[in-house]
């Protein structure tokens, strides 16, 4: 059967807080994928969907665009979808003319294990041994909907929760009723028109599996329970995203000009990236890449392998004495004046403040001291090359039977210059990989406590970390590289990228900056 399904993606998605402040929450990540794509896939690809758009509409319009090149949608436009007049029925009222026919309604926060089933009978979702509390319920009887409660009214027996997910058979009769409904059909949605259905009709009660990801616990929850072994580490960012769909990898920012650098970048860097096949303002994707990220499989050969790799990426720059001078001026305002404003970031992100204090039993001074002791002369005075940016073992791709390496997820300008950055950076994002491995920093392998006086911290590491980063000062020895300035850059990136992760791990890489720093200086 063909059929329609209509998802609601309207609303601002308020109980999840700062998580939908940059995207809609049906773009929020599950295993790596977005909720929408959760959904999408449950459905054969002959199924036309019915997308209403409001918050962070063109977001989501673009990302089923380029994920789905090849699934059937209709994006309709909702006004108002915020304040007096909005409301679930007012997305279901602006797109009925696209549903004059059976149809199946899936909230944008619910996904299930089971098959679902098609429009050919009146049916409703519940699912079993949940709260009441926060949802609507059914009464349910012999596999039949006896009566649909509002939250926290519900009465009898056989109670189950409604779970946002029904098939419309009578459409006739559900939009009557909507139209006629006005503003209680706008307050109450899909369920107005379903208790106008059931006055004459009968629809049956369809259990399923049910994960909730309106709510922050429920996210949280369902994120648990879909992460798989080998999914990628990615460390969640508020500006930032990507997602692996089918063959698709699609990376989101909300910084337009990012993606424009972005593309421009993987043309200046082809043959090390990927090709970018298609780019909205705020996302472009590329083909999946075959391969294993390098933290999965990494050995001290392969690393070795690895840095002979780089050596040919890093190709460096003859700059003219005036560009050297604007390289020198990019490379201050990036490490110095970049680390200022990041840890004042950081101190107001997370209420702190510079103090003296006692970092894993070592007296330190105050981190201003510490950023006034180096030397930024010699710091800015980087290497001009051809630079990835973001170089540590996630955003790297190992294929064995090519033999062949591919870099990901590489940075959009090195202090505003797409061409030239500084190859210094690159072997400190390296290092820094080595010291903190993300995959760990996911499974909580670490700890961090911080008093007014005094800050510990433990983090785990791998052996063959460990191993690799022995080996990799002893290589940048060998080929000429200063050691000590790259280990205070090092420092500097964790104390850069502490206001830009989430606590507890952001205080644990602010520790970990400074007691290198001050380690770094006092040598």
């Amino acid at each position: 059967m063909r059929y329609r399904v209509f998802i609601p993606t309207a609303g601002t998605g308020s109980r999840l807080g700062k998580m939908t402040k940059y995207l809609n929450k049906s773009l929020l990540c599950i295993a790596n994928r977005p909720v929408l794509s959760h959904l999408i896939e449950k459905f054969p690809r002959d199924c036309e969907f019915i997308i209403a758009l409001g918050f962070k509409g063109k977001l989501v319009k673009d990302f089923l665009e380029l994920a789905y090149p090849d699934r059937k949608f209709f994006f309709v436009n909702v006004k108002p979808f915020v304040g007096i007049g909005s409301g679930l029925g007012q997305s279901l009222l602006c797109s009925k003319k696209y549903l004059q026919q059976p149809f199946v309604f899936l909230s944008c926060d619910t996904i299930v294990e089971e098959y679902i089933l098609p429009p050919d009978h009146n049916w409703m979702g519940y699912a079993s041994k949940v709260n009441l509390s926060s949802y609507r319920s059914l009464n349910i009887f012999d596999n039949q909907i006896k009566k649909i409660n509002e939250k926290k009214k519900y009465s009898g027996h056989n109670l189950s929760a409604y779970i946002g997910l029904a098939g419309i058979k009578d459409y006739s009769t559900f939009w009557k009723a909507m139209n006629k409904g006005k503003n209680q059909a706008v307050k109450q949605g899909e369920v107005y028109g379903l208790r106008s259905i059931l006055k004459n009709k009968s629809i049956k009660a369809k259990a399923f599996t049910w994960h909730d990801t309106g709510d922050l616990k429920s996210l949280n929850s369902t994120r648990a329970k879909y992460q798989k072994k080998d999914d990628p580490n990615i460390l969640d960012k508020e500006k930032e995203a990507i997602w692996f769909v089918g063959k698709r990898v699609i990376k989101f920012s909300q910084d337009e000009k990012f993606i424009k650098n972005r593309v421009h970048r993987s043309n200046i860097l082809k043959y090390f990236v990927p090709k970018v096949v298609c780019q909205r303002k705020n996302m472009y994707s590329y083909n999946k890449i075959k391969g294993h990220i390098l933290s999965d499989v990494i050995s001290l050969p392969l690393f070795n392998k690895l840095l002979k790799h780089c050596k040919l990426f890093w190709k460096t720059e003859n700059l003219t004495k005036h560009q050297n001078s604007n390289f020198i001026k990019t490379c201050k305002y990036f490490y110095k004046n970049k680390t200022k404003d990041r840890v004042y970031q950081f101190y107001k992100n997370f209420d702190k403040e510079d103090k003296k204090e006692n970092i894993n039993g070592e007296k330190m001074p105050y981190l201003s001291d510490l950023l006034e002791r180096i030397d930024w002369k010699n710091i800015s005075s980087g290497l001009p090359g051809q630079f990835h940016g973001d170089l540590h073992f996630e955003n790297i791709l190992w294929n064995k039977n090519k033999q062949k390496f591919t870099f990901l997820d590489w940075r959009q300008d090195f202090g505003g210059n797409l061409q030239v950055g500084d190859v210094y950076y690159d072997l400190a994002k390296l290092l820094h990989g080595l010291i903190v491995s993300h995959d760990l920093i996911l499974k909580n392998k670490f700890s961090v406590n911080w008093s007014s006086k005094k800050i510990t911290f433990k983090l785990q590491r791998k052996k063959t970390l460990i191993k690799c980063e022995k080996y990799f000062e002893k290589w940048c020895v060998v080929n000429g590289f200063d050691l000590s300035k790259l280990r205070i850059i090092t420092a500097i990136i964790f104390l850069n990228i502490a206001s830009l992760h989430h606590y507890p791990y952001s205080l644990l890489l602010y520790a970990l900056g400074k007691k290198m720093l001050k380690k770094e200086l006092n040598k």
